[in-house]
């Protein structure tokens, strides 16, 4: 809730810089009302259909509003834009700490054993092979 209210406080900023300033607050209960209103339907069932299309649209819309201002602030001075580490062992440690920071970063391992526990299992075909197969291709991917 609160990326969100920042990202499109953000975005009002950028496209209107001579309005006036409104609080984060204000833009955090925007999106606070929209969930309000959402959670008021009957059942999950029935916002089937918007819900990922929401998420797809706030995911684009934060990743574009980050992008923007980054273009729009272009390159500052008194600032070092390379890598911090001088050698090349400190380098390839620097690769393998954002490699961590992105896996802790997806911290999906929780809703793993939920999906798990909605797939179909039978002795025969146990789901735990399908979901070791999914981990292993997701985390190749990553």
């Amino acid at each position: 809730m609160v990326t969100w209210g920042a990202s499109l406080k953000k975005f009002n900023d950028t496209v209107c810089s001579s309005c006036k300033n409104i609080i984060l607050t204000f833009f955090i209960l925007i999106f606070d009302s929209v969930h309000f209103l959402l959670s008021h339907l009957p059942n999950f069932d029935s916002i089937a259909g918007v819900l990922p299309l929401a998420a797809a649209v706030m995911s684009l819309s934060y990743s574009t509003i980050a992008w923007a201002n980054s273009v729009k602030k272009g390159v500052q001075e008194n600032v070092q834009y390379g890598y911090k580490a001088s050698t090349t062992t400190g380098t390839f440690f620097d690769f393998l700490n954002g490699l961590g920071s992105v896996a802790f970063a997806y911290a999906d391992h929780n809703v793993v054993l939920e999906i798990q526990a909605t797939i179909l299992s039978t002795s025969e075909k146990p789901s735990k092979i399908a979901m070791w197969r999914g981990v292993i291709v997701a985390y190749i991917a990553l």
